[in-house]
């Protein structure tokens, strides 16, 4: 049986990959892949037999492989999602695993999987609608990023602020340390909190603990500083100035 793991974070990989190995080690895995962007055009050319799949990518949801493939594949969904996400799955026969993974569920999982055919494979493509009507919106907690030879999570609360340079997304701590990660300020937008972190600019978002000062520029615009202290200037264009006020007031 050919698997392919979807799945960003690379403990969750490791966890994967290790489950499968131990279990049904005549399973082969024919690709680990992180991105939309990959996955749809890795599945366009590949047919594997079985998906593990996590909601949250690098680039984005996994809906959006949803929307650009027709898969009749059977798929098995790795979430941290809330209850009501649960039941939303459970109600659709859409199979799951709950992460942390458990080994006795897995079994399960990948068990019912092998009885599915074509014709009763759920519909992964309203599983975006699905997901919204169903569950609150939940916002990321922590990332996953690289320093040298190891993985280190970065709890939210830990982060100042996001910088996109030449095309590359660097996450800043409140300690000045700074981190390359793989989403996009326009994927992370979606991700967090609104009432924590605001997009102060094309190249910036910052959490409201690090705006450090505020004050008026030409043309009706504010200049931002942070902290820990960025080179650049940081504007807030003038189409925004009402929304960040009313972000800083709370509202």
């Amino acid at each position: 049986m050919n698997i392919l793991i979807i799945e960003d974070e690379i403990p969750a990989q490791l966890q994967l990959e290790r489950l499968i190995q131990f279990h049904y080690p005549e399973f082969d895995i024919v690709g680990r892949i992180d991105s939309v962007k990959e996955s749809v055009r890795w599945l366009g050319k590949n047919h594997p037999d079985l998906i593990f799949m996590d909601v949250e990518l690098s680039d984005g949801k996994c809906f959006e492989i949803f929307k650009q493939i027709n898969l009749d594949i059977p798929v098995i969904i790795t979430t941290a999602y809330s209850d009501y996400a649960i039941k939303a799955f459970k109600i659709n026969s859409i199979d799951y695993l709950l992460k942390p993974l458990d080994d006795d569920e897995f079994v399960n999982a990948v068990e019912k999987s092998k009885k599915l055919n074509q014709k009763n494979i759920p519909d992964y493509q309203n599983l975006e609608k699905l997901l919204s009507r169903n569950t609150p919106k939940e916002y990321r907690e922590r990332f996953i990023v690289k320093q040298n030879d190891q993985i280190k999570v970065l709890k939210i609360d830990e982060i100042a602020y996001f910088i996109a340079e030449e095309k590359v997304t660097f996450i800043i701590t409140n300690s000045g340390k700074r981190f390359m990660t793989d989403y996009s300020l326009d994927s992370l937008e979606d991700q967090l909190n609104p009432k924590f972190f605001f997009r102060l600019s094309r190249g910036c978002m910052a959490n409201i603990n690090s705006v450090k000062s505020v004050s008026k520029y030409f043309n009706s615009r504010l200049k931002i500083k942070v902290e820990p202290p960025y080179s650049e200037d940081i504007i807030v264009s003038r189409i925004r100035v009402q929304d960040f006020m009313k972000w800083l007031e709370g509202l």
